[in-house]
């Protein structure tokens, strides 16, 4: 069907062309989709075998839909992309504000210009994009704001009285007719405004202030909401919760793999950063962080963990890396120092419970980077408390032997690389430790893992880590206990402290 040609009402029923309402279309256009083995929902990943499925069976059965899930876990992306299965193109009488179909319009427009125009009412094309409206619910939003008042500015323009219907501004739900209504944080919504949705979901059709409107409106309801428990601004009223047909839980990646899919894709890194390496070892250190943090008595977990921490955290890791390379004029790879980097990615994306309040963001985040190279060494490297009982050559002998001979090692964040290299092979069995695990390693992941060694001894305490003003000093975990910090020393963070 050329849409370019057809122009009038006349024009549209000698087309064939058949009324849908907004539910039928999405219904059909996924059964067309299911049928090809088409992804509508692509670029959402962790949601094959949950979400998603739960979500397609909700359009089939065309229900109004809550989203329900903590922060940051794709709720308001996955309504957004409902966009994708309504028609490309949709017919709608020209002048009107409601997206009236021509064949049943529900406006005094719509119905005037039918009635005055026959055949030869003119019509206009609106693309689906055009279809979708979107509105955060906040304290603020007033009855007026989503269903419509009076304006007398349109009453005295128009010279109209009051009790005309012409007089009414509709507010945003009647100006979505036709297509999909979203609402974000639903609890945050005041309850008497809530209240106001009860007829539209039920019945379909809106009242203001004192007109008796009878307004089939036809839309597709989509809301989001943290569960009540976390939300201590409001909550979903129970009628209005039991008018939405279906409610669909949410959830956070529940894999690293899934989790670094979802960081890969979403983290902007510029073009000049791609030639930073990344190893895969890092990129899975910076999504434990999250999923550490989501474990953490510190961290409230009713609030959640959003993946935009790790999206943020994945950004300041590369440019913590590019940065050295700009002050070196040379190229650099991502270190398990520049870890540290991603710390205030950390400390305004949790929320902590009074515990962690009393610790400080600042140390708490620092030790889930502890802890997240922690839950990581035993991947790489052997466990260290079996080692311990293990009557088994230690690895790590030569290690803590050469520490404990009152040596350190700083590590800071602006070595060069020659700097980098020469400090970790200065240290007897580093580079035996890594050659006898990971052989194939080239030079530059050899050097990762071998700063990854030492973080990770210093995480199972056969070592001491502690915090310098440019970097990190590890030392004997015996010595340590009884030196005091130097100058340029800052003990904040070191790792006898960890929770």
């Amino acid at each position: 069907m050329d849409i370019h040609s057809i122009k009038t009402l006349g024009d549209l029923k000698a087309s064939g062309y058949k009324t849908r309402s907004v539910k039928q279309e999405l219904r059909e256009n996924l059964i067309d989709n299911l049928e090809k083995k088409k992804n509508v929902f692509e670029g959402i990943w962790g949601y094959e075998e949950t979400v998603i499925p739960d979500l397609e069976r909700a359009i089939l059965s065309m229900h109004d839909i809550n989203l329900l899930g903590l922060r940051g876990q794709a709720k308001t992306r996955l309504a957004r992309m409902m966009v994708y299965l309504l028609d490309e193109y949709i017919p709608a009488i020209e002048g009107s504000e409601l997206n009236d179909d021509p064949f049943h319009p529900i406006s005094r427009f719509g119905r005037d210009q039918v009635e005055e125009k026959g055949e030869g009412t003119p019509i206009h094309w609106i693309h689906r994009d055009e279809r979708y409206t979107e509105k955060l619910a906040t304290p603020d939003v007033s009855i007026a704001d989503l269903i419509g008042d009076v304006d007398p500015i349109k009453a005295a323009s128009l010279k109209l009285p009051y009790s005309d219907e012409r007089v009414i501004h509709f507010g945003l739900i009647p100006r979505s007719h036709r297509g999909l209504f979203v609402i974000n944080e639903l609890p945050d919504l005041q309850a008497r405004i809530q209240v106001a949705l009860f007829n539209i979901l039920q019945e379909g059709d809106i009242q203001i202030r004192g007109f008796k409107i009878r307004m089939p409106l036809d839309i597709q309801f989509v809301f989001t909401a943290n569960p009540e428990d976390y939300t201590n601004r409001g909550s979903i009223v129970t009628p209005l919760k039991d008018r939405i047909d279906s409610q669909i839980i949410t959830h956070y990646p529940k894999d690293i793999p899934t989790a670094r899919k979802i960081t890969e894709q979403e983290a902007h890194v510029k073009e000049e950063q791609k030639t930073i390496k990344v190893s895969d070892l890092a990129k899975d250190l910076v999504e434990q962080i999250a999923f550490e943090a989501r474990e953490s008595e510190y961290v409230d977990a009713k609030s959640g963990v959003s993946a935009r921490l790790t999206i943020s955290a994945y950004e300041n890791l590369i440019s913590g890396a590019e940065r050295r390379a700009l002050m070196h004029k040379e190229k650099t790879v991502a270190r398990i120092s520049d870890l540290y980097s991603v710390v205030p990615s950390i400390t305004g994306k949790v929320e902590l419970v009074y515990e962690g309040e009393q610790e400080g963001p600042g140390i708490v985040a620092h030790n889930l980077v502890g802890k997240a190279i922690r839950s990581q060494f035993v991947e790489y490297f052997p466990d260290p408390e079996k080692v311990r009982k293990q009557k088994e050559p230690n690895p790590y002998k030569s290690i803590t032997d050469w520490f404990g001979s009152d040596k350190k090692v700083d590590i800071l964040n602006d070595f060069t690389n020659d700097e980098y290299q020469n400090a970790l092979i200065a240290i007897p069995g580093l580079a035996d430790l890594v050659q006898a695990r990971h052989p194939k390693a080239d030079k530059d992941t050899r050097l990762f893992l071998m700063e990854f060694a030492l973080h990770g001894l210093a995480e199972y305490s056969m070592l001491s880590k502690h915090t310098l003003s440019k970097g990190l000093q590890f030392k004997d975990l015996l010595s340590s206990m009884f030196t005091m910090p130097g100058p340029g020393d800052d003990d904040s963070f070191d790792t006898d402290d960890r929770f």
